[in-house]
């Protein structure tokens, strides 16, 4: 049987992208878990062209929110194909009712326990269309296929060492996708490391850990970064801000080859931190934490949310120098975006708050989807964009980059100077986010799913005993 495994996705900016950095790990991890008398492909319609008249008896499609319509576009033209079509990912496992319009089964959860189940089902012509997954022990994970990306993304080698997230950030999906936290044994986690069937030196040199927050359990963590020591990589992941209270976890990170540390931050304000769910952010802590990193030479990436309930239009565009002032290398800004599954959709849903107008695809992190409470959607959308061109203007980056000159070494000022001529030269060129306002590109497909898009009706994980999803949930910030 031929398995085409798709990651959905949507450009998102006017331009796309000029380097497309790093790829998500769900689809070369669930071709991993296929059993091989299966032949698989994964294609990522970011950096290649999808092909509807595929020779594949199966089509499965992993998706957000933001990328729901294009997903439903391609189901409905692979089933005018004859292909058999599964969906799975986040928006599938908490708007399951919605997606079975469009496919013939769904996968909600995590796949491991099902997926291989699954196949032997359309084999048998026993499908059914609801799979719920459990959430297993992170053992007996194979190296992802990392043959089967395309060349175009600069990193390839992307690893998950652990699973899950102990905060429960209100605009995160994670907590309920990924519940608990689980790590993998670290001698499986040293060999995804050490695979280097890469064509570039930098490809085999950098190791980008697709983990939502990596450091959560410090004995774990300091036995992974003890054994990759002798390996001499370059690695960056996503963390929490708290581990510059550890210098001994600190240091190993500086001599394992740690070369970039991702800090959701969110915000500067005391009540959009409150709700953002981030009542560990201590704002006089920024400054000062980030320059425990930097001792060390590593680059601080910042992700930081416009749109919480405490925000104003002058809130947001002075991030751009209050970012700057506490030493934040790359900036990552986005827009507040209620994804199903978390506590800001529920809140936005239940105060009528949510553009009921409005498609998937303004679920993307750069769209206003719902309606703010200190300034109109407009007025949101106007000061996202104002900052994002302030903080990514020829001096802001410049300045980041002559700053890391004597902050960073050697891998980390790589990153930072890529990174910051990335967005650069995208505010230079104006490649901005696209703005969907006034925009309606996937009408047909909108009309089948208004009436009920955000209907309590529609189960929740949970909510059903043969209930699934696909691939492994995390669509880590970092890697967008």
């Amino acid at each position: 049987m031929k398995v085409d495994i798709v990651v959905v996705y949507i450009q998102r900016y006017r331009r796309g992208h000029e380097v497309h950095f790093v790829p998500p790990i769900t689809g070369i991890h669930l071709a991993a878990l296929t059993p091989s008398r299966h032949a698989v492909r994964v294609i990522h319609p970011q950096v290649e062209e999808v092909n509807l008249e595929t020779d594949a008896d199966v089509i499965a499609l992993s998706f957000f929110s933001g990328f729901a319509p294009e997903a439903y576009r391609l189901a409905a033209e692979y089933r005018k194909r004859g292909k058999i079509v599964i969906a799975g990912g986040p928006h599938a496992t908490f708007a399951p009712d919605e997606a079975l319009r469009f496919v013939h089964s769904i996968v909600i959860g995590e796949a491991e326990s099902v997926w291989g189940e699954l196949l032997h089902d359309i084999e048998q012509g026993t499908l059914r269309e609801r799979y719920v997954g459990e959430s297993l022990p992170l053992t007996k994970h194979p190296t992802p296929r990392y043959d089967l990306l395309p060349s175009r993304f600069f990193v390839r080698r992307v690893v998950q060492a652990t699973r899950g997230c102990p905060f429960t950030c209100s605009f995160c999906t994670v907590p309920v996708l990924n519940p608990g936290f689980r790590t993998r044994p670290v001698e499986d986690v040293l060999r995804d490391i050490q695979y280097n069937r890469f064509r570039w030196w930098w490809q085999r040199k950098v190791v980008w850990f697709w983990d939502d927050n990596l450091t959560v359990k410090r004995a774990y963590i300091k036995d992974l970064l003890r054994h990759m020591i002798p390996l001499r990589k370059w690695w960056l992941t996503q963390a929490s801000m708290d581990i510059a209270l550890d210098a001994e976890l600190l240091d190993l990170m500086r001599e394992s080859g740690c070369i970039g540390v991702f800090f959701g931050i969110e915000s500067f304000g005391k009540e959009s931190l409150e709700d953002a769910g981030k009542r560990q952010n201590k704002v006089a802590e920024y400054r000062r934490r980030i320059k425990a990193l930097h001792e060390r030479g590593i680059c601080v990436m910042a992700g930081f949310i416009s749109g919480f309930d405490g925000d104003t239009p002058e809130s947001i565009q002075a991030m751009a120098q209050e970012l700057d002032a506490i030493g934040v290398d790359v900036p990552f800004l986005s827009i507040l975006t209620p994804y199903r599954g978390t506590a800001s959709y529920e809140k936005l849903r239940d105060s009528g708050r949510l553009r009921q107008e409005l498609g998937w695809e303004f679920y993307n992190g750069y769209n206003v989807s719902f309606v703010p409470r200190k300034m109109s959607p407009a007025d949101l959308l106007r000061a996202h964009r104002d900052l994002w061109r302030s903080a990514f203007s020829l001096r802001s980056c410049l300045r980041r980059v002559l700053r890391s000159l004597v902050t960073l070494r050697w891998g980390a000022l790589l990153m930072c100077l890529m990174m910051n001529v990335f967005y650069g030269l995208k505010a230079l060129t104006k490649n901005e986010p696209i703005s969907f306002e006034g925009t309606d590109h996937y009408e047909s497909i909108r009309e089948l799913v208004e009436p009920h898009m955000h209907s309590r009706q529609d189960a929740e994980p949970g909510a059903a005993p043969d209930v699934v999803s696909q691939g492994t949930s995390s669509h880590s910030r970092l890697g967008r």
